[in-house]
């Protein structure tokens, strides 16, 4: 069957309409196609390198540096991937980019992780947000959370330090084999 006919056999309308075995064939699909993630994760990781807002460099080189200082303190696979795509939500939205970045590794990564990433910019206002008037420790909040110490590594050691124009950072051809293993499938729904 062409992928033209395939499509027609398998869609609806309305999917109050549907069927099990139009589900099925759409579930199939859906994995035949799942290294697309992955492909999708890269361009918007490389849509950042456009994206500087007056840092010392543009965000790609920033989401790259952070990865690498994850990976060269022994984080383990899922951490260093969702370092790398920590501002990956830039790509749409600065103000919202932490919950952004959080959703689209939901399901490939540890809840911790995903904790992780959807709270680290109130971790890492401890070394900004006194300049703008807001809580500097706006992270305490979470200080019950079983997360919460990742969450601060990642914060002072590896994303806030990392915007500088000569640190030596690892490239993104170098992550994606990591960002392919992580991306190839869902841990979860």
């Amino acid at each position: 069957m062409t992928d033209t006919a395939q499509h027609r056999a398998t869609s609806f309308t309305r999917m109050d309409q549907s069927t099990a075995e139009q589900w099925r064939a759409i579930i199939g699909e859906s994995v035949a196609h799942q290294s697309r993630v992955a492909e999708r994760v890269l361009a918007m990781l490389r849509s950042l390198a456009e994206i500087t807002d007056g840092f010392a460099v543009d965000q790609l080189v920033h989401s790259l540096q952070t990865a690498t200082r994850a990976q060269e303190a022994g984080a383990d696979t899922e951490v260093v991937v969702a370092s790398l795509c920590h501002d990956v939500g830039k790509a749409v939205s600065v103000m919202n980019h932490p919950r952004i970045a959080a959703e689209i590794l939901r399901p490939y990564v540890r809840a911790e992780v995903v904790s992780m990433i959807g709270a680290h910019q109130d971790f890492q206002g401890r070394h900004y947000y006194g300049h703008l008037g807001l809580d500097p420790e706006a992270r305490d909040r979470y200080r019950e959370e079983p997360w919460f110490e990742l969450a601060a590594r990642f914060a002072d050691e590896w994303d806030q330090t990392s915007f500088d124009p000569d640190y030596p950072t690892r490239s993104i051809e170098h992550f994606e084999p990591l960002v392919r293993e992580v991306f190839a499938r869902p841990r979860s729904l």
